[in-house]
């Protein structure tokens, strides 16, 4: 998903803190700024906010109720990510600093500082071993995450890069950027293998299919993109949609994708079909969607500060 710098409705949030979104969901009360980021613990039972009021919070699912405020960033929180296993919490700032935190009793580990610009996203590989990063001062970075060292910047986007993920198996990264671009980096190499140009404006998130042969991007052209992980050709676009797209989400099946916008707008694709399955809107941006483990509802974190559960139509 991501993230361009302080979006526009952060200086605006006063005006609409009181309003009611009126969709019908669970309300997952307790930041106070704009929540941008989502993660679900793999047990499904626990959620991981970020918000830009510089704490992450973690949620009893399905409930809402809090179970703990994680404290130490310095600045608004951009990205959240659960290891493979549950047992560690990577979080990342404005600060320019990466926090491993143990979510079991909220205590933090270490930091991982080398990043020169906000850190937009971050990602833990399937087997946990590698964390990667994505900053606005450009580059793409591999951790450890078990003694917070840097591995190797892989390389760097010609302008700020925006998000990271993790191939199922693990083999490839793909980075999003300002730049317009996707680019692919060979894990075990640690060298960029291609760059997929077809985007028109910068790309805020990508996603690998389910089966790995596959691609997801988004990006201020209103597009969802699809392109083949093997070759970086394009296959694909699905859209355009009504608002800058944010956020960017693929069910556990991997049959379909959901987006959100800054305007609200929510989409839920179908992603064999190449088209739209349910669209709706809500009342306020939304900057982050994600499945329940159950996929049948979608939570969203919206700058009124709240997130919400709404059931898929």
């Amino acid at each position: 998903m991501r993230r361009i710098g302080y979006p526009l409705l952060w200086w605006s949030w006063s005006f609409v803190a009181s309003a009611v979104l009126a969709q019908g969901g669970a309300d997952f009360e307790g930041h106070t700024a704009l929540v941008y980021d989502l993660a679900f613990h793999p047990a499904g039972n626990m959620l991981a906010s970020a918000g830009f009021d510089h704490t992450i919070r973690l949620w009893q699912f399905p409930s809402g109720k809090e179970v703990r405020v994680l404290k130490g960033h310095v600045g608004p929180v951009y990205s959240v990510a659960f290891s493979p296993d549950g047992s560690l919490l990577a979080s990342s700032s404005h600060d320019k600093i990466i926090r491993i935190w143990n979510p079991g009793d909220g205590s933090l580990l270490r930091e991982l500082k080398g990043h020169t610009s906000i850190v937009d996203d971050v990602a833990f590989s399937p087997d946990g071993k590698l964390l990667a990063s994505a900053s606005a001062d450009k580059s793409v970075r591999l951790w450890n995450p078990a003694d917070g060292s840097e591995i190797k910047t892989l390389g760097s986007h010609d302008k700020s890069a925006y998000a990271v993920a993790f191939s199922r198996d693990g083999k490839l990264l793909a980075s999003a950027g300002d730049d317009a671009l996707v680019r692919i980096w060979d894990v075990g190499a640690r060298k960029q293998v291609r760059s997929l140009q077809g985007h028109g404006a910068a790309v805020t998130g990508v996603v690998f299919s389910a089966d790995g042969k596959h691609i997801f991007s988004i990006g201020f052209d209103r597009y969802v993109r699809v392109w083949n992980s093997a070759d970086g050709k394009p296959v694909k676009k699905m859209g355009p949609t009504p608002d800058d797209l944010y956020g960017i989400a693929l069910s556990r099946d991997g049959k379909s994708l959901a987006t959100s916008g800054y305007a609200g707008n929510i989409f839920l694709w179908d992603i064999a079909a190449g088209k739209p399955l349910k669209s709706w809107k809500l009342k306020f941006g939304a900057y982050c969607i994600a499945f329940s483990p159950d996929g049948k509802n979608l939570v969203t974190g919206h700058d009124d500060h709240h997130c919400y559960i709404t059931p898929i139509p």
